[in-house]
């Protein structure tokens, strides 16, 4: 009787301990969570960085081979005109505070 209960204490303390490492171990569930939204994220990333690849790709084919997209790169990213043409460049926002001519007036 007395070795069925010793044997029966030694089986419980071994399946908390199974309990505990299958939750909270190394390689238990908690961590198998952290590791697969890990796993989705960095799939996400690759079918972002997969995306923009392509378009780079894409980019530096016409690059190679089509002078009307060269000609717009140039024109658009170095501000390039032709000799008949006037560039006009309009900041992107104006500041909040400036309110025209009344802005150098001061009240003393």
């Amino acid at each position: 009787m007395r070795w069925r209960h010793i044997v029966i204490s030694v089986s419980l303390l071994l399946n908390l301990i199974m309990v505990y490492t299958l939750i909270w171990g190394e390689q238990g569930l908690i961590a198998y969570n952290d590791l697969k939204t890990e796993s989705e994220r960095l799939k996400r990333q690759i079918v972002e960085l997969d995306s923009r690849n392509v378009a780079l790709s894409r980019e530096i084919r016409l690059l190679q081979s089509d002078n009307r997209y060269i000609e717009k790169m140039i024109r658009k990213r170095m501000n390039f005109v032709k000799n008949d043409e006037v560039l006009y460049i309009f900041p992107e926002k104006m500041p909040q505070n400036v309110s025209g001519a009344a802005s150098d007036e001061r009240e003393d």
